[in-house]
């Protein structure tokens, strides 16, 4: 006996609530890192392995999430994946050294990497064609809310408990979510899972790994650079290998069709480099406030929460805009502003007015808010039905693997102006994160280049079809 569906909308609301303790997860510990670092021994840049192989063991396993679930049942898969992540978030509160935190980070991907994408897989196949824009963007809005709520969130346990409940916090999440979960998702059957393809699943696994360590190669104040670029070099051919391989295989892993619609395409080029341009100002920007500025981890966290405030006044305003604009105005003139303001990081001293820094992170939230929603309500938008899994596996995994290189670039970044400028007994300078900025706020400006090649009357069907929605 199987219990009634819910709705799309309260499943789309059930996934966001997991995607959201997924993203909280990978952001929140940022305001908390020297006190982590001081906790184990270590420096607080060398904390950014925790993060990275947290955020790599996403990018490697969704790929393998659809089948997962086809083979398995997709309610099974969603539950046993939010235990996995709530037991795993236990360890990581309990590691008392680095390598103990970073292998518990990596179970905690395990559970991430089949939670999010198998939940927005229950909502594709649940949610009427009509309705599916407003449920994916209920899905994606955790997106924008949890790295910016993350440091706050992160600096307040660390300053006014430990660090440690920074990761028990997910326990009463992790526990509502079972519940609803298998009160609310019928369990139905395994629709029986296609031929597993492993030489894919290697190829990917090798080319995200060769990326994700050669960057941390370059972060780390022991790391080689001619070891890094081996990695880097390794990765890119690997991942030519993998893409080819993709357009051969008859069951690939992650399936490369979707990437011949202009409008989808944009989401995984130009859309991959935006979110590494926005995955890195969490990480940045609160370790800044703190080493550069001498804030403590909750008066940071609380100024990054400034970017959250702007993605929460710019909410109600995206759909008018996109109604009243082309997706290709708004995506190449929102993404010029986003790519100025992040640029704009770099100029900030402690001697800068906190109304204005306060006014800058604002707008920087706007203007990320509104090119983050652009860019995921036009995603699939012109995807065919029987393409919408393939579509889904390939966005998760591009959308995973780029916040995870935002972390790796702005690590990268800072240790390349640590060489340039080196501070003192182990300390970051101002310099090095207004060089790190910059790094970041040329990556945004590299990404609207691929905006401009997107037809000017890209996604109209959809602005009129949500212009007569209420």
């Amino acid at each position: 006996m199987t219990s009634k569906p819910a709705s799309s909308s309260i499943l789309a609301f059930l996934v966001a609530g997991a995607y959201f303790m997924e993203m909280l997860d990978g952001t929140v510990v940022v305001s908390a890192l020297p006190q982590m670092a001081e906790s184990f021994g270590v420096q607080p840049i060398d904390l950014n392995i925790g993060i990275s192989a947290y955020l790599l063991t996403l990018a490697v396993l969704i790929p393998a999430s659809g089948w997962v679930a086809d083979k398995y049942g997709p309610r099974a898969v969603f539950g046993w994946a939010i235990v996995i992540f709530t037991l795993a978030s236990i360890l990581c509160g309990l590691s008392p050294n680095l390598w103990t935190f970073t292998a518990a980070r990596i179970l905690q991907g395990v559970g991430g990497a089949l939670m999010v994408p198998v939940g927005r897989l229950i909502v594709l196949r649940n949610t009427a064609k009509q309705d599916l824009m407003r449920a994916i963007a209920t899905i994606t809005w955790p997106g924008l809310a949890a790295p910016v709520l993350g440091p706050p969130i992160g600096g307040f346990l660390a300053t006014y408990a430990t660090w440690h409940w920074i990761f028990f916090l997910n326990v009463p999440l992790g526990i509502l979510g079972f519940i609803l979960t298998m009160k609310l998702i019928p369990a139905g059957k395994p629709d029986g899972a296609k031929p597993f393809d492993w030489t894919g699943f290697v190829l990917i696994g090798i080319a995200c790994f060769g990326l994700m360590y050669g960057l941390d190669l370059i972060s780390r104040q022991d790391g080689s650079m001619s070891l890094a670029a081996i990695w880097l070099t390794a990765s890119a051919v690997v991942t030519t290998a993998a893409i080819l391989h993709a357009r051969r295989a008859e069951h690939p892993l992650v399936d490369p069709w979707a990437l011949r619609i202009r409008s989808f395409s944009i989401t995984i080029w130009g859309g991959s480099i935006f979110r590494v341009a926005i995955g890195a100002v969490p990480f940045l920007a609160p370790l800044m406030f703190q080493l550069a500025f001498g804030l403590d981890a909750y008066q940071a966290g609380l100024l990054v929460l400034w970017v959250f405030a702007g993605n929460i006044v710019m909410k109600p305003f995206t759909t008018p805009v996109l109604r009243r604009f082309t997706f290709r105005q708004v995506l190449l003139g929102n993404g010029l502003l986003n790519a100025v303001l992040i640029s704009s990081y770099a100029l900030l001293t402690p001697a800068t007015p906190f109304a204005l820094i306060c006014a800058l992170l604002f707008a920087s939230g706007l203007t990320r808010s509104m090119q983050f929603t652009a860019l995921n309500t036009i995603a699939f938008a012109e995807v065919p039905e029987a393409r919408m899994s393939g579509a889904n596996t390939l966005f998760n995994v591009a959308q995973q693997m780029s916040m995870g290189l935002g972390v790796g670039v702005a690590a990268a970044a800072l240790r390349l102006a640590e060489l340039w400028f080196p501070g003192t007994n182990g300390s970051l300078p101002l310099i090095d994160f207004q060089i790190a900025f910059a790094v970041i706020g040329l990556i945004s400006f590299v990404a609207i280049l691929d905006m401009i090649g997107l037809d000017a009357g890209a996604g109209n069907e959809l602005r009129v079809r949500r212009a007569g929605a209420k």
